[in-house]
């Protein structure tokens, strides 16, 4: 698909690698973005584990980004402009595919994302706009394999350090794959989040492919 086509990045040993949905064998974290909503008007920094694995972010990552967040999620930088959220697409070495997810016909999609991201702690907006982002990929597919990462696999995949730290951290990223017919999937079990108090959250996705560069 040409949505997912990268620059070239470079590689361990000086060279380049042509990117398509991975690099290197590894695939593309698909538009994370991060979300911020303190109790009051509070300045919040924010830090990746792997900042060498970015390939795109905006407002631009140095060293971290430093905002000034509203309870309402409206985000100003040092130079006062505005954000509403902060966005970041880097590669990403630790999703696979399970026998656990859930298979989603591409007619499905919507019906199926505003169920399960409600279920995962996502508010209206936020899911509006994972699916704005999301549907016209995906409901080409005739199916999608699609299963959401563990807190576990989130972290250790890049971790997040927020300053001061929010009451409440959700981060949904999801793993997808196209499917030409369904396979049998034990489905997954999702567990419902809270949203309580000073609330971050982060969705983005992950498109395994059947091409990777070597």
């Amino acid at each position: 698909m040409d949505i997912f086509k990268r620059k070239k990045q470079s590689n361990d040993d000086g060279g380049e690698e042509d990117e398509n949905n991975s690099c290197g064998g590894d695939t593309i974290e698909l538009k994370p973005m991060i979300y911020l909503y303190p109790r009051t008007k509070t300045e919040i920094s924010v830090k990746l584990g792997h900042p060498e694995r970015l390939i795109t972010t905006y407002p631009e990552y140095r060293d971290g980004w430093t905002v000034v967040a509203e309870p309402n999620g409206n985000l100003r930088d040092e130079n006062n402009r505005g954000y509403y959220g902060l966005y970041w697409e880097g590669i990403n070495r630790s999703y696979t595919e399970t026998d656990e997810g859930f298979i989603v016909t591409g007619g499905d999609v919507v019906k199926f994302f505003e169920e399960k991201l409600g279920i995962l702690g996502l508010n209206e907006r936020e899911i509006n706009e994972f699916i704005v982002f999301w549907l016209p990929i995906l409901s080409k597919n005739k199916y999608n394999y699609v299963r959401f990462a563990t807190s576990d696999e989130i972290e250790n995949d890049m971790s997040l350090e927020i300053s001061p730290k929010p009451d409440a951290l959700i981060r949904v990223m999801m793993i997808v794959k196209p499917l030409e017919e369904p396979k049998d999937v034990r489905e997954q079990n999702l567990l419902a989040v809270k949203r309580d108090g000073y609330t971050a959250v982060e969705w983005g996705g992950t498109i395994l492919g059947e091409k990777t560069v070597k």
